[in-house]
């Protein structure tokens, strides 16, 4: 019934919206006299605020056309390269002379979260490692949007795809975990290294990922621990409504996801959209562009398959699994002692609010048989969750200690 209700809702505040921009634009019309009062100016602003608040979203482009390489733009095309029920492995391909691609480049695999947002979250991430990567993303499907027909996904089944993508891109690459594929990463890579795998990475890097919540707890790790697990079972997964193509299917909905992040900062979101509304008052649009930019995409939310969600609050929220040794992926043990030549680099903010200092690190401490030259730690002061792989420290204090670790380890 919730879900319902909130398809209710959506619709209703969809034609909310439209009316408010409607009105937003009347009181900016040069032809009406109330666009040159006192109130005029305030009023329009009011009205934008709430139509963008309002709005509905699907989900966001990438929207990456070019980047530039040593000094010069070059053209970026994106290519779907394998196509899986669930998600979709997508490369982003820099084109050089006559159209035709630039090779040679390490190749980057960027896991991104599958936790309530699309992989556009991870826009600013792709673009600085573009010039000089080969870089492919995990482009994974809305679960509400997938037909029952196609059968489940859970932990397991993101492992498999892993590995089914490392396949496809062959030999030789380096993957980038951000969050919450921190551990499904790890346990890929663990399992293709016991295999003797030829398309095991080279490096892992994994960045406020959740490998041990028990260190450093944060309220995302508490509320995940102080509820019994049938309680996610009751209160947080719905039934997708029938008019979307998963209809039927049991999913922890986007909408939720949102709402406990929203909650978690609640004031600092209010500061963000009261500076909106002053920008629009003073007349300063991009700045609030800026802002608007920012929650276009961090609206933009996403169902997880049931079975998918409460494997992850089981294994690594609440039994800490991996870091006992005792996770297994379809009944075989994920051992961190087959790591022993992939590369493996840990990167934590020291502000993060939703993986605390030392969850990430514990994968170093955790590859007992993997040499102390392949492990890395890189603490980024003054950072916090959203910062580690977006933004100006992103960009200038974090990629580039990334970027030595892969150019040492290409090989």
């Amino acid at each position: 019934m919730l879900y319902d209700a909130y398809e209710m809702q959506r619709s209703l505040l969809a034609g909310a919206s439209t009316l408010a921009n409607m009105g937003a634009a009347w009181m900016q019309n040069p032809i009406n006299p109330l666009a040159y009062s006192h109130m005029g100016p305030i009023t329009a602003s009011a009205l934008d605020v709430f139509a963008h608040a309002a709005a509905p979203r699907g989900k966001p482009e990438f929207g990456l056309d070019s980047t530039t390489i040593d000094g010069e733009t070059v053209a970026v095309r994106e290519e779907i390269v394998l196509r899986k029920p669930f998600g979709q492995l997508k490369r982003f391909v820099r084109l050089g002379a006559r159209g035709k691609p630039i090779e040679g480049s390490p190749k980057l695999l960027i896991v991104a979260p599958m936790s309530g947002h699309f992989a556009t979250l991870l826009r600013g991430t792709v673009e600085r490692m573009l010039p000089g990567h080969d870089v492919y993303i995990t482009d994974w499907r809305d679960a509400k949007l997938v037909p029952i027909d196609d059968g489940s996904f859970d932990l397991d089944d993101y492992i498999d795809y892993l590995v089914a993508f490392l396949e496809h891109i062959g030999p030789g690459a380096h993957m980038l975990a951000v969050c919450q594929p921190s551990v499904p990463a790890y346990a890929a890579a663990c399992l293709m290294s016991a295999d003797d795998h030829p398309a095991r990475p080279r490096t892992l890097a994994m960045m406020g990922g959740p490998i041990d919540t028990r260190k450093a707890p944060t309220e995302v790790n508490t509320v995940a621990t102080q509820r019994p697990f049938e309680w996610f079972q009751r209160n947080v997964i719905m039934t997708v409504p029938y008019l979307y193509p998963g209809a039927g299917r049991r999913v922890y909905p986007g909408f939720l996801q949102l709402a406990g992040f929203m909650a978690m900062n609640f004031g600092n979101h209010l500061v963000s959209h009261w500076g909106m509304f002053k920008h629009l008052v003073e007349g300063d649009g991009e700045s609030a562009d800026a802002t608007k930019d920012f929650y276009d995409e961090y609206r933009a939310v996403c169902d997880m398959t049931e079975e998918f969600y409460l494997q992850t609050i089981d294994v690594v929220f609440q039994r800490h699994l991996l870091p006992k040794g005792k996770m297994t992926h379809r009944g075989r043990k994920v051992d961190p002692a087959a790591l022993k030549d992939v590369a493996v680099l840990a990167i934590e903010g020291e502000r993060d609010d939703i993986s605390g200092i030392g969850q990430t690190k514990a994968a170093l401490d955790i590859s007992s048989e993997l040499p102390v030259r392949l492990k890395k730690y890189h603490l980024a002061e003054g950072v916090g969750h959203y910062g580690i792989f977006n933004g100006s420290k992103w960009r200038g204090r974090i990629a580039p200690v990334l970027e030595d670790w892969i150019a040492k380890h290409s090989g």
